[in-house]
């Protein structure tokens, strides 16, 4: 018998097999493969980060290296599922240089940001979340189409280029990177604050969403 197919589900799917032979711009050439999102197709909750590290390069995954698991805790912490998220990048390819034998991390430029923003654009098409979490400077001027002061704009509740609702927090490499203990805590605070507000104002929509249905 045959299997029900999630239409949803099939064209992220798809787009993910389209973005494998993706050459918008040139950081295919040194990446290992592309890194597309992933997560339920319906979900309401939807998170940008800035692009695939060494480890999710390797394994073809978001958000499985060191950020990876930050993101993990501040998830548990803010009582997010992560399994219940889509999870994805504003930039599909590594992109990197070399030092000695480590791959270093190196920040998209505007060209390489925009030229991916078309992937993310489909992406979001086909999940339709309710709210958007732009986990760093990158993703949020990816999905405002402009930058973004981070330091300004951080925790509050922001409007997207599409339309659609959002805030703006840190990346989680922003903790790793902090220069002490009390800039960790505070970072990390400030993320787990940050999801916390995006799945209240998920459950808002949500629900003002069924209240609308029912009429």
């Amino acid at each position: 018998m045959a299997q029900d197919v999630d239409p949803e589900r099939a064209e992220v799917q798809g787009l993910a097999r389209e973005a494998a032979e993706c050459r918008r711009c040139d950081l295919y050439r040194a990446a290992t493969q592309v890194v597309f999102g992933q997560g339920p197709a319906d979900a309401a909750l939807f998170l940008v980060g800035e692009q695939p590290g060494d480890q999710e390069d390797k394994a073809g995954r978001p958000f499985v290296g060191p950020a990876g698991r930050i993101l993990d805790q501040a998830l548990a912490e803010a009582g997010l599922d992560r399994g219940r998220l889509y999870v994805t990048n504003a930039v599909k390819h590594f992109k990197h240089e070399m030092r000695g034998k480590r791959r270093m991390h190196q920040r998209p430029n505007q060209g390489e940001i925009e030229a991916c923003r078309w992937w993310l654009n489909r992406e979001i098409a086909v999940v339709q979340p309710a709210v958007i979490v732009a986990l760093g400077a990158t993703a949020a001027r990816s999905l405002m189409g402009r930058p973004v002061v981070l330091l300004r704009e951080e925790g509050r509740p922001l409007t997207w280029a599409d339309g659609r609702p959002g805030v703006a927090t840190y990346h989680p490499s922003a903790i790793l990177r902090a220069r002490d203990d009390a800039a960790r805590t505070r970072t990390f605070a400030a993320l787990v604050a940050a999801l916390t507000q995006a799945r209240e104002m998920a459950g808002d929509f949500l629900r003002a969403t069924s209240k609308a249905r029912m009429g």
